[in-house]
């Protein structure tokens, strides 16, 4: 079954982060982006479900929701705003929003919540992934672990999730440009040598450290590829 993609659009960093984690952890793909130009963007492109933050800077969640359903964009909403005046909700909900949820919220909760409006919409919801195991190492997306003979290699969020991305694709050349999409997401403004430092650091961890073959291979000129013991 494809994984579905979720678009997670909010400026706050850290909830960006926590609900990304929360919905990588029950097997959705996560777009992060911080402005509303990028989310409507985005939603008209890969999204099977948008999380929209009211506050957004540029063009704000309303005004993101209403151009989606002016051009007909049957993607579904779920709100979510610091504002807990009714009327906002009511605004909300006549622009075609799915749900809305006020902040503080549990990050639990809005998960539920996505999978539930899924279902109702006749999406398929997500399956959890397995754990991933290449001879001595055993990479466990829903604990967010790499182990090696049953050890905790301890990475990194960012280290993990690149680990991750390879790992899902054995065989396959990924570009950098895709890494920083897939694991750092599109508004990051740094450059691809952010992938080469992870790359080492993980290779440090796990091929050096553990004294396993090699595992990620450079693609010189464009990237990297798992390779399988």
């Amino acid at each position: 079954m494809p994984v579905q993609t979720i678009v997670v659009a909010e400026d706050d960093a850290a909830i960006r982060d926590l609900l990304t984690h929360h919905l990588e952890r029950e097997g959705f793909a996560v777009v992060g982006v911080a402005d509303g130009q990028t989310a409507l963007r985005r939603a008209r492109g890969v999204a099977d479900l948008v999380v929209l933050d009211v506050g957004l800077p540029g063009i704000d969640g309303f005004d993101v929701a209403r151009t989606l359903r002016r051009e007909r964009h049957a993607v579904p909403i779920v709100m979510v705003t610091a504002r807990a005046d009714e009327v906002d909700r009511v605004v909300g909900f006549e622009l075609g929003a799915d749900d809305y949820v006020c902040k503080p919220f549990s990050p639990r909760e809005l998960v539920a919540r996505v999978k539930g409006i899924l279902r109702r919409s006749g999406t398929p919801v997500a399956r959890e992934r397995p754990t991933l195991t290449f001879g001595r190492l055993e990479i466990d997306e829903r604990a967010r672990e790499a182990r090696v003979d049953g050890n905790d290699v301890r990475l990194k969020p960012r280290e993990f999730a690149l680990l991750l991305e390879l790992a899902s694709n054995p065989g396959v050349a990924l570009s950098r440009e895709r890494l920083l999409q897939k694991v750092w997401g599109f508004d990051f403004n740094g450059d691809e040598r952010t992938v080469d430092v992870h790359v080492h650091r993980l290779r440090s961890k796990i091929e050096t450290g553990w004294k396993l073959p090699p595992l990620v291979r450079t693609v010189h000129g464009f990237g990297y590829k798992f390779q399988r013991p």
